[in-house]
């Protein structure tokens, strides 16, 4: 089945200040969930001027641990119900998951396309998510931040839907977490927002 989470929101800040507060988020002391953001790919092209980046990032496990002992011995069921094994199910009790993010930052049309799935139990979940960030129609000083994400979950049989709606909760509040965080980073970095 799955779930989608959508984000809007407009920084009252110019882009350039956006994105590198964005590039500066994580670790950081207000999200405890993010232990480490390390870039493993950066390169420039010459023509276009479009920087590319990967960055991988290591999080907690927040998967509730009654959910990781209810999933431990669980029949497994692949895409059709079909029972493809019945026994102890560690995938769930690793302390860290890994994202990897996948950037392309165009400084001349003022946008920046951000790409990002988990590495971490892709046999059993999907999770993705597009955002981008591009100078805001109401202002040019302003910057809006779209982000559309997906998660789904197969081979938990009934419990596909009880994770599906714990992730998409938990994938909203952290959405709004790291706006909040963005907010005050900016306003650390940069002062006050601009007035319209």
């Amino acid at each position: 089945m799955g779930v989608t989470v959508d984000v809007h929101e407009v920084f009252k800040y110019p882009f350039e200040q956006v994105v590198a507060s964005f590039l500066r988020k994580y670790p950081n002391p207000m999200d405890k969930n993010v232990i480490s953001v390390k870039i493993v790919e950066e390169k420039k092209d010459v023509s276009t001027g479009i920087i590319y980046r990967k960055r991988i990032a290591v999080c907690q496990n927040v998967v509730p641990e009654i959910l990781r002992k209810s999933l431990c011995s669980l029949f497994l069921l692949n895409s059709e119900n079909h029972l493809l094994s019945f026994g102890q199910v560690n995938i769930l009790k690793v302390p860290n998951v890994q994202l990897e993010e996948e950037s392309w930052f165009n400084p001349q049309e003022r946008n920046m396309a951000i790409r990002s799935h988990c590495l971490t139990w892709t046999q059993y979940a999907s999770m993705k998510e597009e955002s981008v960030f591009r100078e805001s129609i109401e202002n040019p000083n302003w910057t809006e931040f779209i982000q559309k994400g997906r998660i789904s979950i197969t081979g938990a049989g009934f419990l596909n839907c009880v994770l599906e709606t714990f992730a998409s909760t938990f994938l909203r509040q952290g959405a709004q977490k790291g706006i909040r965080i963005m907010e005050m980073l900016l306003k650390e970095q940069c002062g006050a927002p601009l007035a319209e």
